[in-house]
């Protein structure tokens, strides 16, 4: 028999945390709760197969122990769905690069939390069958299968700018010269103009909507994806 998948629901409103519970119990999951960042990161973390964590807390907010966890070894990898009043694209970008994988703004109904956990669970699953998936939140690039998709969906996109974004999202945090990736991403070709890569670069970031905001410029350095 399959070991249940145990999710922490952590949010500083009781009754929603209560509904979170039970229903994720009806889904077949073990479910516990905490009331705050803090009282979240005495648990044991890594035994969680996945967060569903408030941004909006007490002290510490759903934010500052996102990074604590991306920053522990233990707890790097363990999938986390803000759920949060803040809404803007900002708020959902910021998210998203501290290390978030989906996002969820309130109110929401409780059926599209559901299916979010349950399509998380299942990226997640297949990350792990196979490394050369790269993922952000909805943003997954198959280096094995050579596709881009965005919420489930294929992204149409040519071979040097899939594996320009492979190259940045596999690297996450390091910026690459437009020399480095000129090398990297075009190395057959005899004369490739520095500006080939900021036209890709503008390409990628049309195509991949919030999560354009991903890719950093750092002037004078290049370009990187960020964390």
């Amino acid at each position: 028999m399959d070991k249940p998948v145990r999710i922490l629901v952590v949010d500083d409103e009781d009754t929603l945390c209560e509904i979170m519970r039970l229903n994720l119990e009806i889904e077949g999951y073990d479910a516990d709760v905490a009331h705050s960042a803090e009282e979240a990161l005495e648990l044991n973390l890594k035994d969680y197969s996945l967060i569903l964590l408030d941004v909006m807390m007490g002290e510490m907010s759903g934010f500052d122990m996102a990074r604590i966890m991306r920053h522990n070894p233990e707890t790097a990898k363990i999938p986390i769905i803000f759920l949060t009043a803040k809404d803007t694209e900002d708020d959902m970008v910021a998210g998203l690069g501290i290390g978030g994988d989906d996002y969820i703004a309130k109110p929401y109904s409780v059926r599209n939390v559901m299916a979010r956990v349950k399509a998380l669970l299942r990226r997640t699953a297949n990350t792990f069958e196979n490394n050369n998936i790269l993922r952000v939140g909805t943003l997954e690039v198959d280096m094995t299968q050579k596709i881009c998709r965005l919420d489930g969906e294929p992204v149409k996109m040519p071979r040097k700018e899939l594996e320009l974004l492979g190259l940045l999202m596999g690297n996450p945090g390091k910026l690459f010269s437009r020399e480095e990736i000129l090398a990297k991403i075009w190395p057959e070709e005899v004369i490739v103009l520095n500006r080939v890569v900021d036209v890709n670069i503008t390409r990628l970031r049309s195509k991949l909507g919030a999560y354009g905001k991903l890719i950093m410029t750092r002037s004078g350095y290049g370009y990187g994806f960020q964390i």
